[in-house]
């Protein structure tokens, strides 16, 4: 498991991404239209224990499931982090699921598809590394990114 208090960085989202395209995505997948994968992640806040939402790409390789951070260490991160579990939903549809957060070693072949999938939307966040970058490359940005591989309960 990664270290819970690695000094990754968070890449603050931009004002269009923040005020309409997340929002465009969160109101579609609330009413039930999956945009490439998109969920609204539900997990309890780590202080308050009250359920936060944020939308999230769902990615899935070699059968299994998983979720990636690349904006960093977020809010949802550290709350996944201290519960372990969540809700995804699409609709009204709800999965409950248990979490378990990769060390840097195994990321490189989840964050090589997650950016095959996504890099338009988040490249920026990957200091240069694509797809098609080496493993070594993907290695040096896999502490600055999480990921948990979920399971169903």
């Amino acid at each position: 498991m990664a270290d819970p208090s690695s000094s990754a960085q968070y890449a603050k989202p931009g004002w269009f991404t923040r005020n309409v395209f997340n929002r465009a995505v969160a109101l579609m997948t609330n009413a039930g239209i999956s945009v490439w994968g998109s969920r609204t992640l539900w997990v309890r806040g780590r202080v308050s224990g009250e359920w936060r939402s944020t939308p999230v790409n769902l990615l899935t390789v070699g059968g299994q499931r998983y979720l990636v951070a690349p904006r960093g260490v977020t809010q949802w991160v550290r709350n996944l982090r201290a519960a372990r579990t969540g809700e995804l939903r699409l609709g009204r549809s709800k999965e409950v699921f248990n979490a378990v957060e990769l060390s840097d070693a195994e990321k490189v072949d989840v964050l090589r598809a997650y950016l095959k999938r996504w890099k338009m939307e988040v490249g920026v966040f990957f200091d240069g590394v694509s797809a098609t970058s080496s493993d070594e490359e993907l290695s040096r940005v896999a502490p600055n990114h999480p990921v948990f591989r979920i399971t169903t309960t």
